[in-house]
């Protein structure tokens, strides 16, 4: 593991008091390097105000392909999710293409994420965060989903407390549209604000809209309630099975 301000104390201090400096600058660096969580140069350039490493986003969709694929077949919800997490991101078209490549390469499932994995803990809950709504957007977790995000989750040293609780925050409530595993046409369209008769394009804004809204992560950095958060999830879940139904009802892409 590399720590950037440990060396960048030591290459300083080393430069203005020779040894001694080197030692005591080395020694102010691993204390910023461990408070702040200076894993790599790639945090150490976030925490400044860069953007995320490019390398870093599509690892996420590499790793939500994997899940979408993981029972064997890719369901339409699962690439709305996809979609989701791009929209949430702010990725451009170059950056979306990526993120569909590495999305296919997910679910081919031939890359090697452990030595990767152990590269990000400093974003493990974001990463685990997007795992789980993935793996839940159906309204289930199989067995062979959560044996692969805990997988991932001892590769990022997260805890199994975390993961519960990461689990549950996204896990679907009784009763509701995604719960009733789809719910009725007249439902899905109330809950998008359409018509049966709006344009395909009408439909899609909707739906984007709402899901710019309600997204779990913009409500949680609002500093709102876990169970806010919690309500939004849900919301989004719905929105996609709303979606979901319609575009299968009204025959567009």
């Amino acid at each position: 593991m590399l720590w950037p301000a440990t060396l960048l104390g030591a290459v300083a201090g080393l430069a203005v008091a020779s040894i001694p400096g080197a030692l005591l600058g080395g020694l102010l660096g691993q204390v910023l390097d461990r408070r702040w969580r200076l894993h790599n140069w790639t945090v150490l350039r976030e925490r400044l105000g860069g953007k995320p490493a490019q390398a870093d986003e599509m690892l996420l969709f590499v790793l939500l392909g994997r899940l979408a694929k993981c029972d064997g077949h890719v369901q339409q919800v699962h690439i709305q999710q996809a979609r989701s997490e791009m929209q949430r991101l702010g990725l451009d078209a170059a950056q979306q293409r990526r993120a569909i490549e590495a999305f296919a390469r997910g679910k081919v499932g031939r890359d090697s994420l452990r030595a990767p994995l152990r590269r990000q803990q400093a974003q493990a809950e974001a990463l685990l965060r997007a795992c789980w709504r993935m793996a839940w957007v159906d309204g289930r977790v199989s067995q062979p989903e959560r044996e692969l995000i805990v997988l991932w989750g001892k590769w990022l040293n997260v805890s199994a407390a975390t993961q519960e609780a990461l689990s549950s925050a996204y896990a679907p409530r009784p009763g509701g549209l995604a719960a009733a595993g789809g719910g009725s046409y007249r439902e899905a369209l109330r809950l998008l604000g359409v018509a049966a008769d709006s344009e395909p394009m009408q439909i899609k804004r909707a739906y984007r809209r709402l899901l710019s809204r309600h997204h779990p992560d913009k409500i949680a950095g609002s500093g709102a309630s876990a169970e806010r958060v919690r309500e939004a999830t849900e919301k989004t879940r719905e929105l996609h099975q709303a979606y979901g139904l319609i575009r299968e009802r009204h025959g567009f892409r």
